[in-house]
């Protein structure tokens, strides 16, 4: 462990210092030597452990009375292993010594007062903050990792509250402090001490917008519990009380990791000598929170809570089909979440609104839903309806321009977990559309993209969905569940399968077999008629050279095979540059079409539904869009 300072002694008078368990200190004996002095001896009081360092090429460890040779610069280093009870009861003498034999020459005293400063978090990730001297400036991922986990306090445990708890610098519900990392200030020593120095707990400018901590001072009151540290107070003079030797806090997160900000936040505690012009700061130790990602959950995990619009248009109501989901969701166990027109406003697409996922720490974690920037009817339902009691809120907006269809999260969707060589995704990895590589074609706002790629345990991948009206991956893809080794099968629409099994029915005998039958406001096209026409199928034949372009992206980023691979028969026909599909699609269920949205919150990775325990096969049983189709 190298010195942390430097202490001089002097012949005329006593030094007086302060020593930190755990610290080494190194005691300049060599600044102020009396005249004719060539060798000099050590001694320490009880409690006190001092060890001097020297060159062997330059001198030999003294036997007898170890007295240290001046000229081969031999250095002492004390430490202590507990704080004192009193101050000044620790005591170094160093006598100077001229010829052997001869009398002292002189004394340095040098008197410490011990104490024992520490600011520690759950480093170790058990849930509970324990004190540890090992290394808390670092952060590392994984089951073998370390380093403290931080939420951002995006959830409203208060309902008096008009915005996220992060927002509000005084508590407002003592159910707001579990969504905080506790953090802990050991602080032993005499209290005489702390009379001239003080605690000084710190944040720096760069990471003051990233993080907020509260004090706890006594009892349960909200008052007792008090912002100390945050995007308007860099600093902290810790109230420390007579025999206090434990203070704690509270810690939360106030944004997600993005673009400019890695996700590392550091806290530090420093003890400074108030007595000295200028003040100096003696100690100073630093711990580092990771603010936890926003981790989007996969199709394949179980339902939880199912969410629909109830809209109206020019067919009337769609009472059938929440009828229909009604009982769906019943056998699904799930619940059904009903949003009226008066909060949708007859915006159907609630799919295309939000998307959920979580965070998680190891003493808490909670819903989060993702608000896309689309702001179209939907607009406020995920802030003023969903944001509550430990479920969070997050979004991006586009400030200079207004968003485009593929910001809509129709075009965002995550794989479940998937191992690709050597590397794994436990958590999958997040798909969303973008333009055809250097294409200058349509793209997801770059301040969604960047938001989606900083939360690093998902890592993006770009697909190109540019072909398509919408836009939107789930016009071509999903995952469903399996029970075999895999978990899962990748769903993709295929006109090529659709044109294969379209001539062996009109080979069977069922050519007039049709489309759209009982259909007001579209054709009743017949298969015979669909195989004989050439712009239907040239249309379908360029869709499907852009769905096996991202067939091969998939493969590749995902460690599929053909064999994970499911084609679903589907056919696209183009309007201008974009395609749309010509018939209500079975990968997501409506295509191009109208028809009813819904979303679906789903249980966090690893977890079912039910017990919140993880299951001894592959993870999920089916989400509710499956069911919907399946149906």
């Amino acid at each position: 462990m190298a010195p942390q300072r430097v202490v001089p002694l002097s012949l005329r008078k006593p030094t007086h210092a302060v020593c930190v368990v755990g610290v080494e200190m190194l005691v300049d004996v060599h600044s102020d030597v009396p005249r004719g002095a060539r060798s000099f001896e050590v001694a320490g009081s009880s409690g006190l452990e001092v060890i001097v360092f020297y060159d062997p090429e330059r001198a030999r460890e003294p036997t007898g009375r170890f007295r240290w040779p001046l000229h081969a610069g031999a250095d002492v280093v004390v430490s202590v292993d507990r704080a004192s009870k009193d101050v000044n009861d620790l005591k170094v003498k160093v006598s100077y010594f001229g010829e052997p034999e001869s009398q002292a020459l002189g004394h340095g005293v040098l008197y410490l007062t011990g104490v024992d400063i520490s600011l520690d978090v759950d480093r170790d990730r058990t849930g509970q903050v324990k004190r540890s001297r090992g290394d808390k400036k670092t952060w590392h991922w994984g089951p073998e990792g370390y380093g403290a986990i931080l939420l951002v306090n995006c959830d409203r445990d208060s309902l008096m509250s008009r915005d996220r708890d992060f927002a509000n610098s005084q508590l407002g519900s003592l159910a707001d402090l579990q969504d905080m990392s506790p953090m802990v200030l050991s602080c032993h020593g005499p209290d005489e001490l702390f009379d001239s120095h003080k605690l000084v707990l710190k944040v720096p400018s760069s990471d003051s917008k990233r993080v907020g901590v509260f004090c706890a001072r006594g009892g349960n009151a909200l008052s007792d519990y008090k912002q100390v540290l945050g995007p308007h107070n860099l600093s902290y003079k810790v109230e420390r009380q007579s025999g206090e030797q434990e203070i704690r806090f509270y810690v939360e997160g106030l944004t997600y990791p993005d673009a400019d900000f890695s996700g590392l936040v550091t806290l530090s505690i420093s003890l400074v000598d108030a007595g000295s012009l200028p003040e100096v700061s003696l100690f100073t130790d630093s711990v580092v929170f990771r603010v936890a990602p926003w981790i989007m959950t996969p199709n394949t995990q179980p339902p939880m809570d199912l969410y629909v619009c109830s809209v109206v248009d020019i067919n009337g109501s769609n009472g059938k089909f929440l009828d229909d989901m009604s009982y769906l969701a019943m056998k699904a166990n799930c619940k059904l979440i009903i949003c009226p027109r008066i909060e949708n406003r007859n915006d159907r697409w609630i799919q295309d609104e939000m998307e959920f996922g979580y965070i998680e720490a190891p003493h808490k974690s909670f819903p989060v839903v993702f608000d896309s920037p689309r702001n179209r009817g939907l607009k406020e339902f995920p802030f003023k309806k969903i944001l509550g009691p430990d479920f969070g809120y997050v979004t991006r907006e586009i400030l200079l321009s207004g968003a485009s269809s593929l910001d809509s999260f129709g075009n965002l969707d995550v794989s479940p977990p998937v191992t690709v060589g050597s590397k794994e995704y436990p958590l999958g990895r997040i798909l969303f559309g973008s333009s055809f590589p250097n294409s200058g074609g349509r793209r997801m706002a770059k301040v969604v993209r960047n938001f989606l790629y900083a939360q690093r345990v998902q890592a993006p991948v770009e697909l190109y969905s540019d072909w398509l009206s919408v836009g939107h991956v789930d016009e071509f893809l999903s995952f469903v569940p399996t029970s075999d080794k895999k978990g899962f099968r990748l769903l993709l629409a295929s006109p090529r399968a659709c044109l294969k099994l379209f001539q062996e029915k009109r080979e069977a005998g069922y050519g007039e077999a049709a489309q759209f039958e009982g259909l007001d406001r579209v054709a009743k096209r017949s298969i015979n008629e669909m195989l004989a026409d050439t712009s239907l199928q040239s249309d379908s034949l360029y869709v499907q050279k852009c769905i096996d372009w991202n067939r091969e992206v998939l493969k590749r980023e995902l460690g599929l095979t053909e064999g994970d691979i499911i084609d679903v028969p589907q056919l696209f026909s183009l309007k201008g540059p974009y395609a749309d599909a010509f018939f209500p699609d079975m990968v997501r269920g409506g295509g191009a079409a109208p028809g009813p949205g819904f979303s679906r919150r789903r249980a966090p990775a690893g977890q079912t539904a039910e017990t919140g325990e993880r299951p001894a096969a592959s993870p999920g049983v089916f989400d509710a869009a499956a069911v919907f189709l399946c149906r």
